[in-house]
């Protein structure tokens, strides 16, 4: 029984993710660092009682961004790892119990409410920038993760050892062992056999109702197989194998294959949050699920991604996520970026990319097998 993804037409809005990371340790990257203030002949600033002049000198340790006259002013964990006790950016208390610290920018401490709202107008500014700076360096890291190549979904057919095609009936889920097997290599079976069904890999035969194809998922989600977890999830979501049709059952467990880093599972948690399939509609959620599942190799995760930035007019960020999902044999992503090229919004280097990197994976996954067994049954179609 294969189980598809459940396929997005629109996908969710863009939302930039609202949590700002704390990363000052890697803001000695951006462009405002004390050499580059140097160099630009602006007089050096101190970032607590304004006092300009080449004696500010005393810069962040961390993050490289701003000067100080002298050492009151210094973070937390600067102060902690140089062994200087705690001091109060307002007053210039030092000690341990200066410990308020600024819930923004978390890079100041104070040694009471009262000094943080006194010292709040002049660190305001700062404050913002730090949020700023430290809110793009987030995205950019993010971005780096999102836009790598992800790992392969599958692993090769165990039988014929060629790549397994990433359309859902192009590939079976065996309960009986747990192997996912290309359905060239079962069709080959089915005929040598003279129908009997027997499972290519441990040779036993295919269930014969749905209650026991519902309990050999059951004994192997007992092992931990996050394949037959979200197998079941999907049995529930579509209603099939006499089950009842039960969204938040399936949710439940897509979430538990989920955290076993099944892809698919992700994809169709972010579909649910999407389209209200058990949950309020949520379309922060969808997305993050949706990148969740990209970045783990989910191709119409990916591709949905990709809509969703071409809607919000980001056309060379959906352009990105359309090359990944054609490099997984995505044949709708590469007819977006045909349709892009056409428009005038991607290049024909783009376009010839994608067709190129579409011709490998058909190169890798066709086989006179897999062709005879498409022929021969519509279930068993491997490229679209």
């Amino acid at each position: 029984m294969s189980t598809p993804n459940k396929i997005c037409n629109d996908g969710a809005s863009k939302l930039i993710d609202d949590g700002i990371c704390e990363i000052t340790s890697m803001l000695h990257n951006m462009s405002t660092t004390t050499e580059d203030n140097n160099n630009s002949g602006i007089a050096n600033t101190c970032a607590n009682c304004g006092k300009e002049g080449d004696d500010v000198n005393n810069t962040c340790n961390k993050c490289k961004m701003v000067k100080y006259c002298n050492n009151m002013s210094t973070t937390t964990e600067d102060n902690n790892n140089s062994g200087i006790a705690n001091t109060c950016a307002n007053c210039g208390k030092e000690g341990d119990d200066v410990n308020n610290t600024c819930n923004k920018c978390k890079m100041v401490k104070y040694c009471n409410a009262a000094c943080k709202k006194k010292h709040r107008h002049k660190h305001k500014k700062d404050c913002e920038e730090h949020q700023r700076l430290a809110a793009e360096c987030a995205a950019k890291l993010h971005d780096e993760q999102l836009f790598k190549q992800p790992p392969s979904l599958h692993e090769d057919c165990p039988i014929c050892f060629q790549r397994m095609p990433t359309l859902d009936t192009g590939s079976k889920y065996k309960t009986c062992c747990g192997k996912m097997i290309c359905s060239g290599c079962i069709h080959a079976v089915e005929i040598r056999d003279g129908g009997v069904g027997l499972c290519p890999f441990c040779r036993i035969p295919t269930p014969s109702s749905g209650e026991e194809t519902v309990e050999r998922t059951k004994r192997r989600i007992a092992v931990g197989d996050a394949e037959a977890i979200f197998t079941l999830g999907f049995y529930y979501d579509e209603g099939e194998q006499g089950l009842p049709q039960d969204f938040a059952k399936a949710l439940d467990l897509y979430h538990q294959a989920a955290e076993l880093g099944h892809a698919s599972a992700y994809h169709n948690i972010g579909y649910a949050y999407e389209t209200g399939e058990g949950v309020e509609v949520d379309e922060k959620k969808a997305v993050h699920y949706y990148e969740l599942a990209a970045m783990a190799g989910n191709e119409i995760a990916r591709h949905n991604l990709g809509c969703i930035e071409e809607r919000a007019g980001n056309t060379e960020r959906a352009v990105k996520h359309y090359t990944i999902a054609v490099r997984d044999g995505y044949i709708n992503s590469l007819k977006m970026i045909k349709q892009f090229y056409l428009n005038g919004h991607a290049t024909k280097e783009e376009y010839a990319q994608a067709l190129r990197s579409y011709q490998e994976y058909l190169g890798a996954i066709k086989s006179a097998q897999r062709d005879e067994a498409a022929a021969a049954d519509e279930d068993y179609k491997y490229v679209d």
